[in-house]
């Protein structure tokens, strides 16, 4: 709940999480030894292993895509869950409506009574009028308190519903989209995800809340207005009520419309978030470059986009109202047209007719509520058509169940076995092709290769973000798509080279490492950041291990952002290390601190480093060269040199002529 709730309240925060889920994994609580999967995790550690080649690979770019609306149909299915949705609430939903029915049944008390006075004036003598008059008086106020009462219940009772129903809709759309693989996102774009998140919640919760309530207060206004109404005249009735049926349908052609285009003013309104999103989170890129009136007018263009939508829609709005209310209006100057003629006749007495105009007057307005309530119930119709997509969709790589190694087997060897590979968002573009390469436990493999190669890809499908097409990824034997996810990554720690941390304190982003964090101690966390060589700088921070570090640890250097990612390994104690050059952006002093740092992590673990800089892998225990999506030369750094016209022997050679250039 407080995790919702901090959400909601900063929707940056939400952004950063499902950056994060993108490319990283979950870290969770340890599991039995058996081959079973026990229990649930307490945390998540993540880490971003897809290089900015990958991602090309996986086919994500910033171009904009437009969402292409479907004609809307009204399912039974939707209706049901989406009534399914008030069943937590029904006794506050129950008490409300008992309410809302008490409410207006007083409101619909005031004609008849204030027929009746209008009676008693013109029908009594003086002395007993002022009687009779006081004592109805009297007992209104008395009415119209308890009225006030039952109004300020049902508002309450409604409004305490939606707010809970709200949270747990919000709190079940999170759950099912940080439960999505790693593709799922490569194919739907933050800011649209943060759009159901917030404004669909909004709508749906309101639909199944405000929008019944005002819906079922309209037609039981309207149901008893009529009945009056044909109580006191039925002939006066039948005028009155002629323009109904014409009313009803344009009100029924109305919702369509608007259901339609509220869900393309959603989408509309999603795909202008996604920019916003991606450009602030990039403002310095934004600025350093100097395109802020690009930006402006990027922006300007999708909420312009919104705005022709709007004017759509207020247009249908201006005429559907404009006639509801010319109908309303004819229906009243019938009535009183009529109803005089029928009051010269004596057929029916001046507060009789007095009474009919405000039953017919509610009538109108009831039907125009009953039109605004439909129309917005169009509006959360569409939008729990896309939440419930979203809900419903099963991940295509579950986030748990399978088997797990026992803790005293587990040795960390790895295998990649006739490996194919390509991203489902390029799969006319493979990355491997039969690719074959065994890490042995305990040793330290560097993956190096030109850009595009695959070398972060493969960290991507030994942590199981993706499947391949073909091929085995297996782990001490067991195929990775045997064992549980969640225990698979709670074993592989990760250090990347641009490490991102969340906006909470150091110390925070240290235990987020931890399988199980209530059990790690002060004294394990400041250990670990001295291990990862950054203690000495936290005890310069203004509160130390409590210190913020901002949003992606952007109040810390890249060294420090380092170090304490490393210090989030240290604290898990993976079996398997993965490294994506974790001091190639780093100046020379940080990055002795940091390499000093991992040399620590790395001594009794099966390490597979992702090189970028090939003179920091000397002391590899074999190297793997990739290329044209397979492993073109394995062995130890000496043994690749000696090759002549080696693949590595000319990486090195051009990476060290373009560092003494």
């Amino acid at each position: 709940m407080a995790l919702v709730s901090r959400l909601l309240r900063s929707p940056s925060y939400f952004r950063q999480v499902i950056f994060l889920t993108r490319t990283r994994c979950s870290s969770l609580a340890s599991r039995s030894v058996l081959h079973a999967n026990h229990g649930k995790s307490n945390s998540v550690c993540s880490w971003r292993f897809l290089s900015s080649t990958s991602l090309r690979n996986a086919g994500l770019t910033t171009t904009e895509t437009t969402t292409k609306a479907t004609k809307p149909k009204i399912k039974s299915e939707e209706l049901r869950r989406l009534v399914g949705l008030a069943k937590s609430e029904k006794y506050r939903l129950t008490g409300g409506i008992g309410l809302l029915f008490v409410s207006s049944a007083i409101t619909m008390a005031i004609p008849f009574a204030l027929g009746k006075v209008i009676d008693i004036i013109y029908g009594a003598n003086q002395e007993s009028m002022v009687e009779n008059l006081t004592n109805v008086s009297l007992i209104l106020v008395g009415i119209f308190i308890f009225g006030a009462a039952c109004n300020f219940g049902r508002t309450y009772l409604m409004g305490v519903s939606g707010q809970r129903i709200t949270q747990a809709l919000r709190r079940n759309v999170y759950a099912a989209i940080i439960k999505q693989e790693v593709a799922f996102f490569d194919k739907n774009k933050t800011g649209e995800l943060i759009n159901r998140l917030s404004a669909d919640t909004s709508l749906v919760s309101q639909c199944v809340t405000s929008n019944i309530s005002d819906g079922i207060r309209s037609s039981a206004l309207v149901v008893a207005g009529v009945s009056m109404m044909f109580y006191m005249s039925p002939q006066l009735a039948l005028v009155g009520l002629s323009i109904v049926p014409p009313v009803a349908g344009m009100a029924i052609l109305y919702g369509r419309f608007v259901r339609k285009i509220s869900k393309n003013v959603q989408d509309a309104l999603a795909q202008a978030t996604q920019v916003a999103e991606e450009r602030i989170a990039n403002v310095r890129t934004v600025r350093a470059f100097g395109q802020e009136n690009r930006e402006f007018a990027r922006y300007d263009e999708r909420i312009e986009h919104v705005l022709e939508l709007g004017y759509k829609e207020a247009k249908a709005k201006g005429i559907f109202f404009a006639l509801t209310g010319l109908s309303g209006n004819a229906i009243i100057i019938s009535v009183l047209y009529y109803g005089g003629l029928m009051v010269t006749e004596s057929s029916l007495t001046a507060g009789q007719l007095s009474a009919f105009l405000l039953y017919a007057a509610y009538v109108t307005i009831s039907l125009s509520g009953l039109s605004s309530c439909y129309s917005e119930m169009m509006k959360g119709l569409g939008a729990s058509t896309r939440l419930w997509q979203l809900i419903d969709k099963r991940p295509d790589i579950p986030i748990s169940g399978g088997s797990v190694i026992p803790a005293g087997q587990f040795e960390g060897s790895i295998r990649f076995r006739d490996l194919s590979f390509a991203y489902p968002t390029r799969s006319d573009a493979p990355i491997f092709n039969n690719l074959n390469l065994d890490v042995p436990a305990g040793s330290v493999t560097a993956i190096v290769g030109s850009s595009g190669s695959g070398k972060s890809t493969l960290a991507a499908l030994l942590l199981r973000f993706y499947d391949p097409i073909s091929g085995q990824v297996l782990v001490d034997g067991y195929p990775v798509t045997d064992l549980d996810p969640q225990w698979l990554r709670a074993n592989i720690g990760t250090v990347s080279q641009e490490p991102s941390l969340f906006s909470c304190s150091i110390r925070e982003n240290i235990l987020y490492g931890a399988n199980t964090p209530d059990s790690i101690s002060e004294e394990q966390i400041i250990q670990a950041a001295k291990e990862a060589n950054a203690w000495s700088f936290i005890q310069q921070c203004p509160q130390g291990l409590d210190t913020i570090v901002g949003e992606r640890g952007v109040l810390l250097s890249g060294g420090q952002r380092q170090r304490i990612a490393i210090a989030r390994a240290i604290v898990k104690n993976p079996r398997i290390l993965l490294l994506d050059e974790a001091t190639s952006a780093l100046d020379s002093e940080s990055e002795s601190l940091v390499q000093e740092a991992l040399e620590r992590v790395m001594k009794d673990r099966t390490v597979l480093t992702i090189a970028h800089r090939l003179s920091t892998i000397r002391k590899a225990s074999q190297i793997a060269v990739l290329e044209r999506g397979q492993v073109v030369e394995l062995g130890a750094y000496e043994a690749l040199m000696s090759i002549p016209n080696g693949v590595f022997k000319k990486l090195v050679e051009r990476q060290t002529v373009g560092l003494l250039a």
